[in-house]
Order: C-alpha cells, then structure tokens, then sequence
C-alpha cells in the first residue's frame, strides 16, 4: 500500500517497487516465500475496492486469512497425539 500511494501515478514502477521491497524485507528477515511477493503486488494492481481499504488491506484480508490458516495448521496437525504443532512460538 506504500508504494501504491508513493507512486501511484506510475503503475510500472509502483509495482516492481512493491515487490523488491517485500521480497528484500523477507531475505534480511530470512522468511522468503513467494507468496509475500505476490501479496504486495495485489494491493498495487488490484481494483479499487482494494486501493480503498488503504492500510486495512493488511489487516482484512491478508490477516483474516494468516489467521485461518494458523487455525487449520493447529487443528490438523494436532489430531495426533504423538505430535506437538508448533514446536516453539517465538
């Protein structure tokens, strides 16, 4: 959403923008994935339902759905008794 609102008036570059950001941010954090990548490039070329949301979009969609999956991570990799999911939290 930063760079949208940085430069929106370049799509080009706001996106390739948003996406080296999130993918560098994620290798100095050492958590790569390429999802994060192709998150940050939703909320730059999305509609403007998306571009409306503002700062929300990493809350509402982004977060519900993190939250989800943790929900389902924890369900079905505890249904047995002889694993422990996750190992460590932090």
């Amino acid at each position: 959403m930063i760079a949208y609102k940085l430069f929106y008036p370049f799509p080009w570059f706001d996106s390739a923008f948003a996406v080296a950001t999130a993918i560098e941010v994620m290798h100095a954090t050492k958590t790569l994935h390429p999802s994060g990548g192709a998150t940050a490039l939703i909320a730059v070329i999305s509609s403007e339902k998306i571009h409306a949301l503002g700062f929300l979009y990493v809350f509402i969609p982004v977060g519900v759905g993190v939250l989800i999956m943790l929900i389902v991570a924890l369900i079905v990799n505890n249904i047995a008794t002889s694993r422990k999911y996750p190992e460590f939290w932090f």
